[in-house]
Protein backbone atom coordinates (compact mmCIF):
# COMPACT_ATOMS: atom_id res chain seq x y z
CA UNK A 1 0.00 0.00 0.00
CA UNK A 2 2.80 2.41 0.96
CA UNK A 3 4.73 1.61 -2.23
CA UNK A 4 1.64 2.33 -4.34
CA UNK A 5 1.12 5.63 -2.53
CA UNK A 6 4.75 6.69 -3.08
CA UNK A 7 4.58 5.66 -6.73
CA UNK A 8 1.37 7.65 -7.25
CA UNK A 9 2.84 10.71 -5.52
CA UNK A 10 5.86 10.56 -7.81
CA UNK A 11 3.60 10.37 -10.85
CA UNK A 12 1.60 13.41 -9.75
CA UNK A 13 4.79 15.23 -8.88
CA UNK A 14 6.36 14.45 -12.28
CA UNK A 15 3.22 15.51 -14.15
CA UNK A 16 3.26 18.91 -12.52
CA UNK A 17 7.03 19.20 -13.08
CA UNK A 18 6.45 18.52 -16.78
CA UNK A 19 4.01 21.41 -17.01
CA UNK A 20 6.43 23.73 -15.20
CA UNK A 21 9.25 22.72 -17.60
CA UNK A 22 6.89 23.18 -20.53
CA UNK A 23 6.01 26.68 -19.35
CA UNK A 24 9.69 27.69 -19.01
CA UNK A 25 10.61 26.28 -22.41
CA UNK A 26 7.54 27.85 -24.00
CA UNK A 27 8.53 31.26 -22.69
CA UNK A 28 12.03 30.76 -24.07
CA UNK A 29 10.83 29.47 -27.44
CA UNK A 30 7.04 29.32 -27.95
CA UNK A 31 7.49 27.31 -31.16
CA UNK A 32 8.49 24.27 -29.11
CA UNK A 33 4.87 23.77 -28.11
CA UNK A 34 1.47 24.28 -29.64
CA UNK A 35 -0.41 26.30 -27.02
CA UNK A 36 -3.63 27.08 -28.94
CA UNK A 37 -6.54 26.58 -26.59
CA UNK A 38 -8.77 24.91 -29.18
CA UNK A 39 -6.50 21.82 -29.11
CA UNK A 40 -7.55 19.51 -26.30
CA UNK A 41 -4.87 16.77 -26.30
CA UNK A 42 -1.12 17.20 -25.91
CA UNK A 43 1.32 15.36 -28.15
CA UNK A 44 2.79 13.34 -25.32
CA UNK A 45 5.30 11.53 -27.52
CA UNK A 46 7.26 14.66 -28.43
CA UNK A 47 7.03 16.14 -24.94
CA UNK A 48 8.36 13.14 -23.05
CA UNK A 49 11.94 13.46 -24.35
CA UNK A 50 12.18 17.14 -23.48
CA UNK A 51 10.63 16.37 -20.10
CA UNK A 52 13.02 13.55 -19.24
CA UNK A 53 16.14 15.60 -20.07
CA UNK A 54 14.89 18.57 -18.03
CA UNK A 55 13.94 16.33 -15.11
CA UNK A 56 17.31 14.64 -14.94
CA UNK A 57 19.05 18.03 -14.89
CA UNK A 58 17.05 19.67 -12.12
CA UNK A 59 14.76 17.14 -10.45
CA UNK A 60 16.04 17.86 -6.95
CA UNK A 61 14.94 21.49 -7.02
CA UNK A 62 11.22 20.83 -7.48
CA UNK A 63 8.92 21.65 -4.58
CA UNK A 64 5.23 22.32 -4.01
CA UNK A 65 5.68 26.09 -4.21
CA UNK A 66 6.88 25.59 -7.77
CA UNK A 67 3.83 23.46 -8.50
CA UNK A 68 1.55 26.24 -7.23
CA UNK A 69 3.17 28.65 -9.67
CA UNK A 70 2.09 26.54 -12.67
CA UNK A 71 -1.32 26.01 -14.22
CA UNK A 72 -4.08 28.11 -15.79
CA UNK A 73 -3.20 31.38 -14.05
CA UNK A 74 0.40 31.24 -15.23
CA UNK A 75 -0.65 30.33 -18.77
CA UNK A 76 -3.18 33.20 -18.78
CA UNK A 77 -0.43 35.65 -17.77
CA UNK A 78 1.85 34.22 -20.45
CA UNK A 79 -0.79 34.82 -23.14
CA UNK A 80 -1.31 38.38 -21.98
CA UNK A 81 2.44 39.03 -22.07
CA UNK A 82 2.59 37.47 -25.56
CA UNK A 83 -0.24 39.72 -26.77
CA UNK A 84 -2.59 36.76 -27.37
CA UNK A 85 -5.13 38.05 -24.82
CA UNK A 86 -6.22 41.50 -23.67
CA UNK A 87 -5.19 42.66 -20.22
CA UNK A 88 -7.25 44.09 -17.41
CA UNK A 89 -10.47 42.03 -17.18
CA UNK A 90 -10.96 41.74 -13.42
CA UNK A 91 -14.01 39.50 -13.90
CA UNK A 92 -11.91 36.92 -15.73
CA UNK A 93 -9.17 37.17 -13.09
CA UNK A 94 -11.69 36.37 -10.34
CA UNK A 95 -12.88 33.31 -12.23
CA UNK A 96 -9.28 32.29 -12.96
CA UNK A 97 -8.58 32.10 -9.24
CA UNK A 98 -11.41 29.56 -8.91
CA UNK A 99 -10.07 27.63 -11.90
CA UNK A 100 -6.53 27.68 -10.44
CA UNK A 101 -7.91 26.46 -7.10
CA UNK A 102 -9.62 23.53 -8.82
CA UNK A 103 -6.45 22.77 -10.81
CA UNK A 104 -4.36 22.58 -7.65
CA UNK A 105 -7.03 20.60 -5.77
CA UNK A 106 -7.18 18.04 -8.59
CA UNK A 107 -3.38 17.78 -8.56
CA UNK A 108 -3.37 17.11 -4.82
CA UNK A 109 -6.22 14.57 -5.11
CA UNK A 110 -5.31 12.90 -8.42
CA UNK A 111 -4.67 9.55 -6.72
CA UNK A 112 -7.85 9.61 -4.64
CA UNK A 113 -9.92 10.69 -7.66
CA UNK A 114 -8.42 7.96 -9.88
CA UNK A 115 -7.58 10.51 -12.58
CA UNK A 116 -4.39 8.90 -13.86
CA UNK A 117 -5.25 6.33 -16.53
CA UNK A 118 -2.08 4.31 -15.98
CA UNK A 119 -1.69 4.46 -12.21
CA UNK A 120 -2.60 1.66 -9.81
CA UNK A 121 -5.52 3.72 -8.52
CA UNK A 122 -6.85 4.15 -12.06
CA UNK A 123 -6.68 0.41 -12.70
CA UNK A 124 -8.44 -0.30 -9.40
CA UNK A 125 -11.14 2.22 -10.35
CA UNK A 126 -11.74 0.38 -13.62
CA UNK A 127 -11.92 -2.92 -11.75
CA UNK A 128 -14.37 -1.36 -9.27
CA UNK A 129 -16.53 -0.19 -12.20
CA UNK A 130 -16.79 -3.79 -13.45
CA UNK A 131 -17.79 -5.01 -9.96
CA UNK A 132 -20.31 -2.17 -9.64
CA UNK A 133 -22.21 -3.68 -12.57
CA UNK A 134 -23.15 -6.47 -10.14
CA UNK A 135 -22.81 -4.78 -6.72
CA UNK A 136 -23.80 -1.07 -6.76
CA UNK A 137 -21.56 1.20 -4.67
CA UNK A 138 -20.90 4.92 -4.31
CA UNK A 139 -17.54 6.72 -4.46
CA UNK A 140 -18.34 10.44 -4.67
CA UNK A 141 -15.29 12.54 -5.48
CA UNK A 142 -13.84 14.65 -2.64
CA UNK A 143 -13.31 17.45 -5.20
CA UNK A 144 -16.23 19.61 -6.27
CA UNK A 145 -16.48 20.74 -9.89
CA UNK A 146 -17.06 24.20 -11.32
CA UNK A 147 -20.06 25.74 -13.10
CA UNK A 148 -19.15 28.95 -14.97
CA UNK A 149 -21.94 31.14 -16.26
CA UNK A 150 -22.24 34.65 -17.66
CA UNK A 151 -23.08 36.71 -20.71
CA UNK A 152 -22.06 35.91 -24.25
CA UNK A 153 -18.46 36.41 -25.38
CA UNK A 154 -17.10 36.92 -21.84
CA UNK A 155 -14.46 34.19 -22.20
CA UNK A 156 -16.12 31.21 -20.48
CA UNK A 157 -15.10 28.68 -23.13
CA UNK A 158 -11.61 30.13 -23.44
CA UNK A 159 -11.06 29.86 -19.67
CA UNK A 160 -12.38 26.30 -19.49
CA UNK A 161 -10.17 25.25 -22.42
CA UNK A 162 -7.19 26.99 -20.84
CA UNK A 163 -7.81 24.93 -17.66
CA UNK A 164 -8.30 21.70 -19.64
CA UNK A 165 -5.14 22.13 -21.71
CA UNK A 166 -2.95 22.49 -18.60
CA UNK A 167 -3.98 19.08 -17.22
CA UNK A 168 -1.78 16.00 -17.78
CA UNK A 169 -2.55 14.16 -21.00
CA UNK A 170 -2.74 10.76 -19.25
CA UNK A 171 -5.65 11.80 -17.04
CA UNK A 172 -9.11 10.40 -17.67
CA UNK A 173 -10.69 13.62 -18.94
CA UNK A 174 -12.98 14.72 -21.74
CA UNK A 175 -13.92 18.13 -23.18
CA UNK A 176 -17.08 18.15 -25.27
CA UNK A 177 -19.95 20.44 -26.29
CA UNK A 178 -23.14 19.79 -24.31
CA UNK A 179 -25.14 19.09 -27.50
CA UNK A 180 -22.61 16.45 -28.54
CA UNK A 181 -22.50 14.97 -25.03
CA UNK A 182 -26.27 14.45 -24.91
CA UNK A 183 -26.30 12.94 -28.42
CA UNK A 184 -23.69 10.48 -27.19
CA UNK A 185 -25.81 9.68 -24.12
CA UNK A 186 -28.93 8.98 -26.20
CA UNK A 187 -26.90 6.86 -28.62
CA UNK A 188 -25.59 4.77 -25.70
CA UNK A 189 -29.11 4.43 -24.28
CA UNK A 190 -30.23 2.97 -27.62
CA UNK A 191 -27.47 0.36 -27.40
CA UNK A 192 -28.54 -0.69 -23.89
CA UNK A 193 -32.25 -1.03 -24.53
CA UNK A 194 -33.74 -3.86 -22.50
CA UNK A 195 -31.50 -3.64 -19.41
CA UNK A 196 -33.16 -2.79 -16.10
CA UNK A 197 -31.53 0.64 -15.74
CA UNK A 198 -29.81 1.77 -18.95
CA UNK A 199 -28.96 5.19 -17.47
CA UNK A 200 -26.90 3.55 -14.74
CA UNK A 201 -25.02 1.51 -17.34
CA UNK A 202 -24.41 4.57 -19.54
CA UNK A 203 -23.22 6.63 -16.55
CA UNK A 204 -20.88 3.77 -15.61
CA UNK A 205 -19.39 3.72 -19.11
CA UNK A 206 -18.90 7.49 -19.23
CA UNK A 207 -17.30 7.75 -15.77
CA UNK A 208 -15.13 4.73 -16.57
CA UNK A 209 -13.77 6.57 -19.63
CA UNK A 210 -13.60 10.08 -18.13
CA UNK A 211 -13.46 11.10 -14.48
CA UNK A 212 -13.28 14.80 -15.37
CA UNK A 213 -16.05 16.02 -17.70
CA UNK A 214 -15.76 19.50 -19.23
CA UNK A 215 -19.06 20.43 -20.90
CA UNK A 216 -19.28 23.62 -22.97
CA UNK A 217 -22.53 25.58 -23.48
CA UNK A 218 -24.69 23.79 -20.93
CA UNK A 219 -28.21 24.65 -22.08
CA UNK A 220 -31.33 22.52 -21.58
CA UNK A 221 -34.14 23.06 -24.08
CA UNK A 222 -35.18 19.49 -24.88
CA UNK A 223 -37.72 17.81 -22.60
CA UNK A 224 -36.13 14.40 -23.27
CA UNK A 225 -32.79 15.71 -21.96
CA UNK A 226 -34.42 17.48 -19.02
CA UNK A 227 -36.12 14.31 -17.78
CA UNK A 228 -32.94 12.20 -17.59
CA UNK A 229 -30.30 14.70 -16.44
CA UNK A 230 -30.86 14.32 -12.71
CA UNK A 231 -30.63 10.51 -12.67
CA UNK A 232 -27.75 10.53 -15.17
CA UNK A 233 -25.63 12.95 -13.16
CA UNK A 234 -26.50 11.35 -9.82
CA UNK A 235 -25.05 8.13 -11.20
CA UNK A 236 -22.04 9.98 -12.64
CA UNK A 237 -21.30 11.79 -9.37
CA UNK A 238 -21.75 8.54 -7.41
CA UNK A 239 -19.11 7.03 -9.68
CA UNK A 240 -16.68 9.81 -8.80
CA UNK A 241 -17.16 12.04 -11.85
CA UNK A 242 -16.19 15.73 -11.60
CA UNK A 243 -18.03 18.29 -13.74
CA UNK A 244 -16.72 21.56 -15.16
CA UNK A 245 -19.34 23.36 -17.27
CA UNK A 246 -19.94 26.69 -19.00
CA UNK A 247 -23.36 28.23 -19.60
CA UNK A 248 -25.18 31.46 -20.35
CA UNK A 249 -27.68 30.62 -17.61
CA UNK A 250 -27.38 30.45 -13.84
CA UNK A 251 -28.27 26.98 -12.49
CA UNK A 252 -31.61 28.24 -11.13
CA UNK A 253 -32.56 29.53 -14.59
CA UNK A 254 -31.85 26.33 -16.52
CA UNK A 255 -34.84 24.94 -18.43
CA UNK A 256 -36.90 27.93 -17.29
CA UNK A 257 -40.61 27.58 -18.18
CA UNK A 258 -39.86 24.18 -19.72
CA UNK A 259 -42.40 21.35 -19.87
CA UNK A 260 -42.65 19.41 -16.58
CA UNK A 261 -39.93 21.60 -15.07
CA UNK A 262 -40.86 20.43 -11.57
CA UNK A 263 -39.30 17.06 -12.50
CA UNK A 264 -36.13 18.89 -13.58
CA UNK A 265 -35.67 20.91 -10.38
CA UNK A 266 -33.90 18.12 -8.42
CA UNK A 267 -31.11 18.24 -11.00
CA UNK A 268 -30.48 21.91 -10.17
CA UNK A 269 -30.01 20.93 -6.50
CA UNK A 270 -27.67 18.09 -7.51
CA UNK A 271 -25.68 20.44 -9.75
CA UNK A 272 -25.29 23.10 -7.04
CA UNK A 273 -24.31 20.44 -4.51
CA UNK A 274 -21.50 19.00 -6.67
CA UNK A 275 -20.23 22.19 -8.35
CA UNK A 276 -19.02 25.56 -7.14
CA UNK A 277 -21.05 28.13 -9.09
CA UNK A 278 -19.12 31.12 -10.42
CA UNK A 279 -20.48 34.03 -12.45
CA UNK A 280 -18.28 35.86 -14.96
CA UNK A 281 -19.78 39.32 -14.70
CA UNK A 282 -17.85 40.97 -17.55
CA UNK A 283 -19.91 43.28 -19.76
CA UNK A 284 -17.39 42.97 -22.62
CA UNK A 285 -18.26 40.74 -25.57
CA UNK A 286 -14.81 39.79 -26.87
CA UNK A 287 -16.27 38.15 -29.98
CA UNK A 288 -17.48 41.53 -31.19
CA UNK A 289 -14.05 43.08 -30.73
CA UNK A 290 -12.69 41.28 -33.79
CA UNK A 291 -11.75 43.04 -37.02
CA UNK A 292 -14.13 44.34 -39.67
CA UNK A 293 -16.46 42.01 -41.54
CA UNK A 294 -15.07 40.03 -44.45
CA UNK A 295 -18.27 39.74 -46.46
CA UNK A 296 -19.76 36.26 -45.90
CA UNK A 297 -23.03 37.51 -44.40
CA UNK A 298 -25.14 39.16 -47.11
CA UNK A 299 -28.36 41.10 -46.52
CA UNK A 300 -30.78 40.31 -49.34
CA UNK A 301 -34.52 40.88 -49.69
CA UNK A 302 -36.28 38.06 -51.45
CA UNK A 303 -34.70 35.14 -53.29
CA UNK A 304 -32.01 35.54 -55.91
CA UNK A 305 -29.18 33.66 -57.57
CA UNK A 306 -26.64 35.75 -55.67
CA UNK A 307 -25.64 33.10 -53.08
CA UNK A 308 -25.57 30.36 -55.71
CA UNK A 309 -23.04 32.40 -57.67
CA UNK A 310 -20.86 32.81 -54.58
CA UNK A 311 -21.20 29.09 -53.86
CA UNK A 312 -19.95 28.27 -57.37
CA UNK A 313 -16.98 30.57 -56.83
CA UNK A 314 -16.09 28.64 -53.65
CA UNK A 315 -16.18 25.20 -55.26
CA UNK A 316 -14.16 26.33 -58.28
CA UNK A 317 -13.81 23.70 -61.00
CA UNK A 318 -15.66 21.05 -58.97
CA UNK A 319 -19.20 20.06 -59.98
CA UNK A 320 -21.89 20.32 -57.30
CA UNK A 321 -24.44 17.53 -57.02
CA UNK A 322 -26.89 16.13 -54.41
CA UNK A 323 -25.14 14.18 -51.64
CA UNK A 324 -25.87 12.31 -48.41
CA UNK A 325 -24.20 13.03 -45.08
CA UNK A 326 -24.08 10.30 -42.43
CA UNK A 327 -25.60 11.38 -39.13
CA UNK A 328 -26.07 8.89 -36.25
CA UNK A 329 -27.68 5.49 -35.76
CA UNK A 330 -27.84 4.85 -39.50
CA UNK A 331 -29.61 8.09 -40.40
CA UNK A 332 -28.50 10.30 -43.28
CA UNK A 333 -29.02 13.96 -44.18
CA UNK A 334 -29.90 14.84 -47.76
CA UNK A 335 -27.65 17.66 -49.04
CA UNK A 336 -29.20 19.51 -52.04
CA UNK A 337 -25.78 20.45 -53.48
CA UNK A 338 -22.28 19.65 -52.33
CA UNK A 339 -18.74 19.82 -53.71
CA UNK A 340 -15.16 20.53 -52.56
CA UNK A 341 -16.15 20.51 -48.87
CA UNK A 342 -18.95 23.04 -49.40
CA UNK A 343 -22.69 22.41 -49.02
CA UNK A 344 -25.59 24.53 -50.30
CA UNK A 345 -28.99 24.64 -48.57
CA UNK A 346 -32.07 26.83 -48.85
CA UNK A 347 -32.93 27.90 -45.29
CA UNK A 348 -36.22 25.97 -45.19
CA UNK A 349 -34.45 22.72 -46.11
CA UNK A 350 -32.20 22.92 -43.06
CA UNK A 351 -34.21 24.77 -40.42
CA UNK A 352 -37.90 24.28 -41.34
CA UNK A 353 -37.63 20.49 -41.32
CA UNK A 354 -37.52 18.29 -38.18
CA UNK A 355 -33.73 18.28 -37.88
CA UNK A 356 -31.53 18.72 -34.83
CA UNK A 357 -28.01 18.86 -33.46
CA UNK A 358 -27.18 15.33 -34.66
CA UNK A 359 -27.97 16.29 -38.26
CA UNK A 360 -25.90 19.47 -38.01
CA UNK A 361 -22.94 17.59 -36.50
CA UNK A 362 -23.15 15.14 -39.40
CA UNK A 363 -23.17 18.05 -41.83
CA UNK A 364 -20.07 19.61 -40.26
CA UNK A 365 -18.20 16.30 -40.30
CA UNK A 366 -18.65 16.10 -44.07
CA UNK A 367 -18.50 19.79 -45.08
CA UNK A 368 -16.34 22.64 -43.78
CA UNK A 369 -18.45 25.40 -45.41
CA UNK A 370 -22.22 25.94 -45.52
CA UNK A 371 -23.97 28.27 -47.95
CA UNK A 372 -27.39 29.00 -46.40
CA UNK A 373 -29.85 30.92 -48.55
CA UNK A 374 -32.68 33.03 -47.11
CA UNK A 375 -32.38 33.41 -43.32
CA UNK A 376 -35.66 35.14 -42.38
CA UNK A 377 -36.67 37.59 -39.66
CA UNK A 378 -37.61 35.41 -36.69
CA UNK A 379 -40.76 35.84 -34.66
CA UNK A 380 -43.67 33.92 -33.16
CA UNK A 381 -44.66 32.39 -36.51
CA UNK A 382 -41.29 30.68 -37.05
CA UNK A 383 -40.02 30.18 -33.50
CA UNK A 384 -39.15 26.51 -34.10
CA UNK A 385 -37.00 27.46 -37.09
CA UNK A 386 -35.25 30.04 -34.88
CA UNK A 387 -34.39 27.32 -32.34
CA UNK A 388 -32.93 25.17 -35.11
CA UNK A 389 -30.92 28.08 -36.51
CA UNK A 390 -29.48 28.75 -33.04
CA UNK A 391 -28.48 25.08 -32.75
CA UNK A 392 -26.99 25.13 -36.26
CA UNK A 393 -24.81 28.16 -35.45
CA UNK A 394 -23.71 26.56 -32.15
CA UNK A 395 -22.62 23.36 -33.92
CA UNK A 396 -20.87 25.22 -36.74
CA UNK A 397 -19.04 27.48 -34.28
CA UNK A 398 -17.94 24.49 -32.19
CA UNK A 399 -16.59 22.79 -35.33
CA UNK A 400 -15.01 26.02 -36.63
CA UNK A 401 -17.02 25.71 -39.85
CA UNK A 402 -17.57 28.62 -42.23
CA UNK A 403 -21.06 30.05 -42.79
CA UNK A 404 -21.91 32.01 -45.92
CA UNK A 405 -25.52 33.16 -45.96
CA UNK A 406 -28.09 35.61 -47.21
CA UNK A 407 -30.52 37.05 -44.67
CA UNK A 408 -33.37 39.54 -44.50
CA UNK A 409 -31.47 41.66 -41.98
CA UNK A 410 -28.38 41.94 -39.80
CA UNK A 411 -27.90 39.30 -37.06
CA UNK A 412 -29.46 41.74 -34.59
CA UNK A 413 -32.43 42.47 -36.87
CA UNK A 414 -33.31 38.83 -37.58
CA UNK A 415 -33.65 38.21 -33.82
CA UNK A 416 -35.17 41.56 -32.84
CA UNK A 417 -38.66 40.11 -32.30
CA UNK A 418 -37.39 37.35 -30.00
CA UNK A 419 -37.55 38.59 -26.40
CA UNK A 420 -37.42 37.29 -22.84
CA UNK A 421 -40.32 37.79 -20.42
CA UNK A 422 -38.42 40.63 -18.72
CA UNK A 423 -37.78 42.31 -22.09
CA UNK A 424 -41.45 42.00 -23.02
CA UNK A 425 -42.49 43.88 -19.87
CA UNK A 426 -40.09 46.70 -20.75
CA UNK A 427 -41.29 47.17 -24.33
CA UNK A 428 -43.05 50.52 -24.61
CA UNK A 429 -46.62 50.31 -25.99
CA UNK A 430 -47.24 51.70 -29.47
CA UNK A 431 -49.40 54.76 -29.95
CA UNK A 432 -51.18 53.18 -32.89
CA UNK A 433 -53.44 50.25 -32.15
CA UNK A 434 -52.71 48.83 -35.61
CA UNK A 435 -48.94 48.79 -35.12
CA UNK A 436 -49.40 47.36 -31.62
CA UNK A 437 -51.51 44.54 -33.02
CA UNK A 438 -48.90 43.68 -35.65
CA UNK A 439 -46.07 43.75 -33.09
CA UNK A 440 -48.00 41.58 -30.65
CA UNK A 441 -48.80 39.10 -33.39
CA UNK A 442 -45.18 38.43 -34.33
CA UNK A 443 -43.44 39.10 -31.01
CA UNK A 444 -42.04 35.85 -29.62
CA UNK A 445 -41.73 35.85 -25.82
CA UNK A 446 -39.45 32.91 -25.02
CA UNK A 447 -36.87 32.98 -22.23
CA UNK A 448 -34.61 30.21 -23.55
CA UNK A 449 -34.58 31.60 -27.09
CA UNK A 450 -34.32 35.15 -25.77
CA UNK A 451 -31.11 34.28 -23.91
CA UNK A 452 -29.76 32.10 -26.72
CA UNK A 453 -30.18 34.82 -29.35
CA UNK A 454 -27.48 36.98 -27.73
CA UNK A 455 -25.00 34.12 -28.03
CA UNK A 456 -26.02 33.51 -31.66
CA UNK A 457 -25.69 37.20 -32.63
CA UNK A 458 -22.27 37.26 -30.98
CA UNK A 459 -21.13 34.09 -32.74
CA UNK A 460 -22.41 35.21 -36.14
CA UNK A 461 -20.42 38.41 -35.69
CA UNK A 462 -17.24 36.51 -34.84
CA UNK A 463 -17.77 33.94 -37.60
CA UNK A 464 -17.76 36.79 -40.10
CA UNK A 465 -14.52 38.30 -38.79
CA UNK A 466 -11.09 38.21 -40.38
CA UNK A 467 -9.61 36.30 -37.43
CA UNK A 468 -12.21 33.53 -37.52
CA UNK A 469 -11.99 33.08 -41.30
CA UNK A 470 -8.18 32.93 -41.11
CA UNK A 471 -8.45 30.19 -38.47
CA UNK A 472 -10.91 28.37 -40.72
CA UNK A 473 -8.49 28.55 -43.69
CA UNK A 474 -5.63 27.26 -41.52
CA UNK A 475 -7.82 24.35 -40.39
CA UNK A 476 -8.66 23.40 -44.01
CA UNK A 477 -5.00 23.60 -45.03
CA UNK A 478 -3.98 21.45 -42.04
CA UNK A 479 -6.68 18.84 -42.80
CA UNK A 480 -5.69 18.72 -46.47
CA UNK A 481 -2.04 18.17 -45.54
CA UNK A 482 -3.03 15.29 -43.25
CA UNK A 483 -5.02 13.69 -46.07
CA UNK A 484 -2.03 13.96 -48.45
CA UNK A 485 0.37 12.43 -45.91
CA UNK A 486 -2.09 9.67 -45.10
Amino acid sequence: MMRALIKSSRLIYSQFRYHEVKRVLSNANPRLFDLKYDTHTYNCGHSSHIFSRAMSADAAKVNYEEVKRSGPLVEYERRINAGELEDGDNCQIGTLREIQRLYEELGNSAHVCHLDLNSDSGKKARSRWLWSRFMPQSSVSPVKGLYLYGGVGTGKTMLMDLFYDQLPCNWRKKRIHFHDFMLNVHSRLQRHKGVSDPLEVVAGEISHESVLLCLDEFMVTDVADAMILNRLFKHLFSNGAILVATSNRAPDNLYERGLQRDLFLPFISTLKDRCIVNEIGSSVDYRRRTSAEEGFYFIQNGTSDFLMQRFKELIGEHTAHPQEAEVVMGRTLQVPLGANGCAYFPFEELCDKPLGAADYFGLCKNFHTLALDGVPIFGLHNRTAAYRFVTLVDVMYENKARLMCTAEGTPFEVFERIVTVADAHNIAPRTSSRSRKNDDFDLCVDNELGFAKDRTISRLTEMNSKEYLEQHSEMITHNNENVVHA
